[in-house]
């Protein structure tokens, strides 16, 4: 778990980018109703959480560089003792003070009294313009208060500015702290895959295979997935974000799993695709070897210095190579790749950025062009091909054949590191793993 400390050096980090005649404030995930009095677990904003550390709805943290009584003020629920018998604990204002660094806490109620006041004097907002009407509301509001008194002799800001920017860039480097969450998570994530892989044969239903990774995931203190799990054996693989896992597993035919767990608030991002009776057949491991080695070919050159685009490129140079070979292309490569004729079988981007959030934040580009990588970003690798199974101007032998294989990636001062090296990979390792289990 991240120290208090942790938290304090990242608003650090924002007020010296944001300047003391600025504010900036952010309000909290809310809580999300599931139907009628029954809500979801509460999982708080990624930005809110990454500033304050608090885990609570119903708050608004504001940060004033310079201010005399105090620079983080949180506004949150009060403590009530019978709301804390119903539904547990919960910070009050002097848990906001003692327990999560708060220099002032006041009731969420009091915002629209207190917070034109801490604008006062100051040039410019910063915060989520446009995320949520309410806030852009009170803050509107707050900045005409102000305005009203202009003749006392205050200052009303002048300028708005989206906080996101600033804070996506500061959330895109990774501390020692964070790789430490994500590796717990990746290790986690490694263990669910593998149960999945050795418990995996004909006949199970995709919804069984999914509730060993959340069992494995739950059994380590990681009660929710980073993202809904993908289960997709055969055809189902062939569908990108397919989420219904609802369907029986064929002898023959290749599971695809795309899982990982949240720990902490950080997501792992793992796909593995394997034969559900545990042996390849000849064009299924064809196509297989040509994604796996369009994915090392993508993390060789993860690498400092790097442009972002350089994982995708090499993938995609390997994939429409490997496919003239294997005849599912025809033509030049280099005309094939520029006309995108690969699209057809490969129609995503080969890795994202990850963090806090499954498709983290952060610029991809700056200033126009792809963005050079540096030590402390996180990306997943996850080349694939996808074969549809109405694809009438292929051979039958390929229809129906999806694959993605995935790992998280660290940029370290020398190259990269595979968070996710543990799980197997190659035909050989996955096959001699479903034979026997470790």
């Amino acid at each position: 778990m991240l120290q208090p400390s942790e938290f304090k050096q990242r608003r650090k980090q924002l007020a010296r980018r944001i300047k003391k005649k600025s504010v900036a404030l952010i309000a909290s995930a809310s809580a999300s109703v599931r139907n009628r009095d029954v809500e979801y677990p509460y999982r708080q904003d990624s930005d809110f959480h990454y500033l304050t550390g608090f885990d609570e709805p119903e708050a608004v943290a504001v940060f004033a560089p310079g201010r005399k009584q105090g620079e983080y003020i949180l506004f949150c629920r009060e403590f009530d003792r019978e709301k804390a018998i119903w539904t547990g604990r919960h910070a009050g204002l002097e848990g906001a003070r003692n327990a999560f660094g708060a220099d002032e806490a006041f009731p969420i109620d009091e915002l629209d009294k207190v917070l034109p006041g801490l604008l006062e004097n100051r040039e410019r907002v910063y915060f989520p313009i446009g995320h949520d009407p309410k806030i852009d509301r009170q803050v509107f509001s707050a900045v005409n208060n102000v305005r009203a008194r202009v003749r006392t002799g205050v200052r009303a800001p002048f300028e708005f500015v989206s906080l996101e920017h600033l804070l996506h860039e500061q959330r895109l480097i990774k501390t020692s702290h964070e790789i430490q969450l994500m590796q717990k998570a990746a290790e986690v994530s490694v263990r669910a895959h593998k149960r999945a892989m050795s418990v995996c044969k004909p006949g199970k239903y995709e919804y069984e295979i999914e509730a060993e990774l959340l069992y494995e995931f739950t059994r380590h203190g990681m009660r929710a997935p980073a993202y809904p799990c993908i289960v997709a054996g055969g055809h189902n693989a062939c569908v990108l974000h397919y989420t219904e896992n609802k369907d029986v597993l064929k002898d023959g035919d290749l599971l695809l799993i795309d899982a990982g767990a949240e720990y902490e608030n950080y997501a792992a991002d793992i796909t593995r695709t394997f034969p559900i009776n545990g042996r390849f057949s000849e064009n299924q491991r064809l196509l297989y070897d040509l994604v796996l080695q369009a994915q090392l070919d993508a993390i060789e050159q993860v690498r400092p210095g790097n442009r972002w685009n350089a994982p995708h490129d090499a993938a995609v140079h390997t994939l429409t190579k490997g496919l003239v070979k294997l005849g599912l292309l025809e033509g030049r490569v280099s005309k094939l790749i520029k006309d995108e004729a690969y699209k057809k079988f490969y129609m995503h981007r080969t890795g994202h950025w990850l963090g806090m959030d499954v498709h983290d934040v952060g610029e991809y580009r700056s200033n126009g062009e792809w963005r050079s990588l540096e030590p402390g970003m996180v990306l997943t690798v996850e080349p694939g091909l996808y074969v549809a199974p109405d694809c009438h101007d292929v051979d039958p032998k390929w229809r129906g054949i999806g694959i993605r294989i995935e790992d998280d990636v660290l940029v370290t001062k020398d190259g990269c590191e595979i968070l996710t090296a543990g799980l197997p990979k190659t035909v050989a390792e996955i096959e001699a793993f479903m034979a026997n289990p470790e």
